[in-house]
């Protein structure tokens, strides 16, 4: 069997995209009843993916939030209810759009509704993707081991380089968050990261551009 050398990659390859996976109104209710199961300290992991999408915004790296939305009839549900979770991300619902004050949504920002679990499925992610000429997407939001985790794969099986900021994702459990991003970083070996990481590297990103905008 010939063996392949493993390449090393960069933390950022070529253009970045910072994917805000599932950060919704409801990620922030106080003592709300929760449809979906969530690890404790959920909602200060999303609050601080706020550090992420800021550094992102200040680096000129273009930003897609991205929504689960159901119908109110429940069609497009599809098996997603037939395990642990109940009926979440309704239209019209408090809980469901974006949380834009939080996370500092501005009105020309990206923003696309899903309503499967991976965000390439059924949207024009991909389109846009494509528009943005992305090669590298980074990850925060939720679930780590369901929404995160498969636009995870998506990506990857796109030919992304896929990178999940793993202190500002948050999973159904902790054994579930910690076994998602295992297997994440199976899959590339460097993607998991840490926010103060990713700010960094969004600014040496930035600078680097800015330097070859000058010198050209």
């Amino acid at each position: 069997m010939t063996e392949i050398k493993r390449q090393r990659r960069a933390m950022i390859e070529g253009q970045p995209v910072l994917i805000v996976v599932d950060i919704q109104k409801g990620s922030f209710f106080k003592n709300a009843p929760q449809p979906i199961p969530l690890m404790e300290g959920y909602s200060v992991r999303m609050e601080r993916a706020r550090v992420v999408v800021d550094a992102a915004r200040e680096a000129g790296i273009p930003i897609v939030f991205i929504a689960e939305v159901h119908r109110r009839t429940l069609v497009d549900f599809g098996r997603e209810l037939d395990g642990v979770e109940d009926i979440h991300c309704l239209e019209d619902d408090e809980g469901t759009p974006v949380a834009g004050e939080e996370l500092g949504l501005l009105p020309d920002d990206y923003v696309i509704a899903k309503r499967r679990y991976s965000a390439f499925f059924g949207t024009d992610l991909e389109i846009l993707l494509k528009g943005l000429k992305a090669q590298t997407l980074v990850l925060v939001g939720g679930l780590t081991d369901v929404c995160v985790h498969y636009t995870f794969v998506d990506g990857h099986q796109n030919d992304y380089f896929c990178r999940v900021v793993e202190d500002c994702v948050g999973g159904s459990s902790h054994p579930a968050h910690d076994a998602s991003l295992n297997a994440m970083e199976y899959l590339q070996s460097g993607a998991r990261r840490q926010a103060d990481e990713i700010v960094e590297g969004f600014r040496a990103f930035a600078a680097a551009r800015d330097q070859l905008a000058m010198a050209s």
